[in-house]
């Protein structure tokens, strides 16, 4: 039985899902951390656990690991050579490491052109169409990543430090805001001294709240946003033949605030990004004939 394997993964865990020739998955395991960046060996004995769960998931003996092809969607596989050095460690048959926004396109879009918009805590976009990729962003918050969760909870803080200084007025969102730091700016300082990218992304949700009820430095921060996310959509110059999808914890948020243009060409993904890594390893490994090694 010839059987691929689907591997997702990233600074929090990874996921693996085992699938027959045809991609109907039939197993499915988890493991720790796979930021093969900050920790190759720990990232590779993850990744091997996910995998070996996934056959034991499927009835199937964890020793035809060694048979099986694999494509392994990572974060971060896209800078130095991470990616050869990890293909080298893995005991599957065939390895193929591809950067996380791949699979999560792979995904999303099947087979479809278009594009995706990955919008989180942070941002990162990545377009198809004829064969080609197209990324845009992702270069982290303090100089990219516009529209993403923690840029717009920093824009918060530095709103409610202007309304504190009597620079620009107030509204209740940064009235709860200033509240929650003690009506002291130090505390909002001391806060940015190690607040990690996630710290600030957790006042986003609040924003998009308060403009929806018509507050006005809400409003501001959410039109911003938006316009941020338009500008970088308006890059893939999709066509109405193509399709949108947005992805990542502040996906359902933007949804109804995009422009005509891009909500009537926007579709729900068709697969998480773990399916797509299982579809794109039955592409690349299937196609060519059956089995082979």
């Amino acid at each position: 039985m010839d059987l691929v394997l689907g591997i997702d993964g990233g600074g929090t865990g990874c996921r693996a899902a085992l699938a027959n020739a045809s991609g109907d998955i039939i197993g499915r395991g988890r493991g720790g951390p796979a930021n093969i960046r900050t920790d190759l060996a720990g990232a590779c004995n993850n990744i091997v656990e996910a995998a070996r769960q996934a056959f034991v998931d499927a009835g199937q003996d964890p020793a035809l690991i060694a048979n099986a092809d694999a494509v392994l969607g990572l974060a971060g596989a896209n800078v130095g050579d991470y990616k050869q050095r990890l293909e080298a460690m893995l005991p599957f048959r065939n390895s193929s490491v591809e950067n996380d926004s791949l699979i999560s396109l792979e995904g999303a879009l099947g087979d479809h052109d278009g594009a995706i918009a990955a919008l989180g805590t942070g941002t990162v976009y990545l377009g198809r169409r004829l064969g080609q990729f197209h990324p845009l962003g992702g270069w982290g918050f303090q100089i990219g990543d516009l529209g993403s969760g923690a840029r717009i909870g920093r824009d918060l803080l530095q709103e409610s430090l202007l309304v504190y200084d009597r620079i620009h007025a107030g509204s209740a969102l940064t009235d709860i805001m200033l509240e929650r730091f003690n009506d002291n700016p130090s505390d909002i300082v001391e806060f940015t001294t190690n607040a990690k990218p996630g710290d600030y992304g957790q006042f986003a949700p609040m924003v998009f709240e308060h403009a929806a009820k018509g507050d006005a430095v809400g409003q501001r921060l959410v039109e911003r946003a938006v316009a941020d996310v338009e500008e970088t959509l308006a890059v893939f110059d999709l066509a109405p033949s193509e399709r949108l999808c947005l992805l990542g914890g502040l996906a359902g948020l933007y949804a109804p605030l995009l422009s005509k243009r891009y909500r009537t060409i926007m579709h729900p993904p068709l697969q998480d990004a773990l399916g797509g890594a299982v579809q794109m390893a039955v592409k690349k490994f299937r196609k060519a004939g059956g089995h082979h090694g």
